[in-house]
């Protein structure tokens, strides 16, 4: 992609990132405040219509209270006088309170008179509470018969919900001793819900009983319910207001008109800031590209791009010029340094692998030296001359000869044990030939893949181990080693890898002070994007790894031991042949005293 494109798709990504932003904010902020207008709207409707229900009770209650103070009424809850309900109680005289029910309770709580009428037409209802001949022992305003305080609430009926109201009965004047109550009800209708929905400005509706308020937004409408509860406090009805949700509709259709401007705008200051950008910056840029891809494509290092002006572009092509010169001058001195670099990080390599091959065979050469020049060669060829003299007594030819034959046994067990020496190391010197030869394949990047069986490369490896690691060390090799079958590998390499390991892990176990620690390898095979690989583990039970050391352990020259006795270069050695055979090594540990777990992965070609 060029810089042209790289800046055209930056500069209309940082419109459509401002675009979308301002979308984030119409979604998250602008339209949220629309909805939350809407919901206060919606609480204040039903704040509206709880008040209109209230307004409609505090009336009720009002009228009871004026009909309750009434000197004829009290005269008859003391006198029973027939001719007060006759002349009082009619459908004609009870129609402008707007009741359905009316009902004289005394101070015993016992209904004295009780009628229920529609207030229209007065034809006479079958209301349950009406029924009653006195009031329930559990109700309430009980309670209100002796302190004669007015009341009012809502109570379920056969005919649904009712609203009630209690007065104090009194002599007219508002004084005298209480004589029961007033009960006035007025069923909740559907005209009596339009009438309060009116007042309300609000469309009203009575719903399913429920026991909390509740908002829900819907298509179009806002539906906000209140629970109302009656006067024993038990969830009675539940009154909805239905909000149309003009609010959020104008919102959208300003945010969008919005948009469509933003949109409009973007996209003219877009295409004139490309314009203005392609002729200023982009040009020059892509001609300082071509440049820069001539130059790395090519070996010719004198081309300059010469820009004319005097502004940052010109001043930064100049400056690349006087870089590319430097570069130039540069080059030329990094080619003499360069093969010697190599050289030596590759000759590092070999010398440490050979080093490991050779102390075992330097440690055998150096004992058997030792045992040859213990041998009693001058003593037994000096007694065996004295005994060719003949001249000695009996007894000492007798102890003379006792002497040949002994040093003559003697002579003939470490030359047997040599013999078997010269073996070991003959083999030895076969590996480190080997090892020779697999360091000059890498050099000149090619590799010997031989068919070998694991726990005979791993008795190969433990050949040019030095004894004394080998003594610190008890090896297991899991029958997965041998379950595994024959398996096509750079032999070389992986038994140099092998020692490597098993060298660190003798190390572990004496870093750890241990007299003898455990090395276990365990080997499978499995895939990996479709190509077989071997996977090697090797736990110890030695000193463990800290965690900042576990990825830093595979650098070079990185080593927790001494550097008089390790330049760090071992396991990094087997990191990059791992690595450049296709395959990687990495280590777990669980921390310092806990062991260590190296495990080493290498692709395997398919079997035929």
């Amino acid at each position: 992609m060029t810089i042209r494109t790289k800046v055209a798709a930056s500069v209309a990504l940082l419109f459509v990132v401002l675009i979308a932003a301002q979308g984030v904010i119409e979604e998250f902020v602008l339209m949220p405040s629309f909805v939350k207008l809407e919901r206060a709207e919606a609480h204040t409707a039903m704040t509206r219509v709880d008040l209109a229900l209230d307004h409609v009770l505090e009336r009720l209650k009002l009228n009871g209270e004026e009909w309750s103070n009434w000197g004829e009424l009290y005269q008859y809850m003391q006198d029973f006088n027939p001719a007060f309900l006759a002349t009082y109680t009619t459908p004609e005289a009870t129609t402008p309170l707007k009741i359905n029910m009316l009902v004289l309770v005394d101070t015993a709580g016992k209904f004295v008179f009780s009628t229920a009428r529609d207030p229209l037409s007065g034809a006479p209802l079958d209301l349950d509470f009406a029924r009653q001949s006195a009031l329930p022992q559990d109700f309430p305003w009980r309670r209100n018969l002796r302190s004669g305080k007015a009341a009012r609430g809502l109570v379920k009926t056969n005919l649904g919900v009712m609203m009630l109201t209690a007065a104090p009965i009194l002599n007219g004047s508002g004084a005298g001793k209480t004589l029961g109550l007033t009960l006035m009800g007025r069923l909740l209708t559907a005209s009596e819900l339009t009438a309060i929905g009116t007042q309300a400005q609000s469309s009203v509706t009575m719903g399913p009983v429920t026991s909390r308020p509740s908002l829900i937004e819907e298509t179009g409408v806002t539906r906000v319910s209140q629970p109302y509860t009656d006067i024993y406090g038990v969830p009675l009805m539940t009154l909805r207001v239905d909000v149309p949700r003009s609010i959020t509709a104008q919102g959208q259709q300003a945010v969008l008109y919005s948009t469509v401007y933003l949109l409009a705008a973007a996209s003219l200051i877009l295409v004139l800031l490309l314009v203005v950008l392609n002729r200023v910056v982009l040009t020059k840029i892509a001609r300082m590209r071509r440049h820069t891809v001539m130059l790395g494509t090519g070996d010719d290092l004198r081309a300059r791009l010469a820009f004319e002006g005097d502004d940052e572009i010109a001043r930064l092509a100049r400056e690349f010029d006087r870089m590319v010169e430097r570069v130039a001058d540069s080059r030329r001195e990094l080619e003499g340094h360069s093969f010697q670099s190599g050289f030596a990080e590759r000759a590092k390599g070999i010398m440490h692998n050979l080093g490991n091959a050779m102390t075992p065979l330097c440690v055998r050469l150096s004992l058997l030296t030792g045992r040859l020049s213990g041998l009693p060669a001058t003593e037994v060829a000096a007694a065996a001359s004295e005994l060719a003299d003949g001249s000695c007594p009996k007894e000492r030819q007798a102890d003379l000869a006792q002497f040949v034959k002994l040093g003559l046994e003697e002579i003939e067990t470490v030359l047997g044990e040599a013999h078997g020496d010269l073996e070991v190391m003959e083999r030895q010197a076969a590996i480190v030939t080997a090892t020779l030869a697999e360091q000059r394949r890498s050099a000149e990047a090619t590799q010997l893949l031989e068919t070998v069986r694991l726990p005979d490369l791993l008795s190969q490896a433990l050949d040019i181990v030095p004894d004394a690691c080998r003594r610190r060390l008890a090896v297991e090799a899991d029958e997965s080693l041998r379950a595994v079958g024959p398996v096509t590998v750079a032999r070389t390499v992986l038994r140099l890898v092998l020692q490597n390991l098993i060298i660190n892990a003798a190390d572990a176990v004496q870093a750890a002070g241990l007299a003898q620690g455990k090395l276990k390898l365990t080997a499978d095979i499995e895939q990996a994007q479709g190509q077989p690989q071997l996977h090697l583990q090797c736990n110890d039970n030695g000193a463990g790894i800290a965690p900042e050391n576990l990825k830093r352990m595979f650098e070079s020259g990185f080593s927790t031991k001494p550097r008089a006795t390790n330049d760090g270069i071992g396991l990094h050695w087997c990191a990059n042949a791992l690595r450049s055979l296709g395959g990687r090594i990495w280590a777990v540990s669980d921390g310092p005293g806990r062991g260590a777990s190296l495990h080493v992965t290498l692709p395997i070609p398919r079997p035929s």
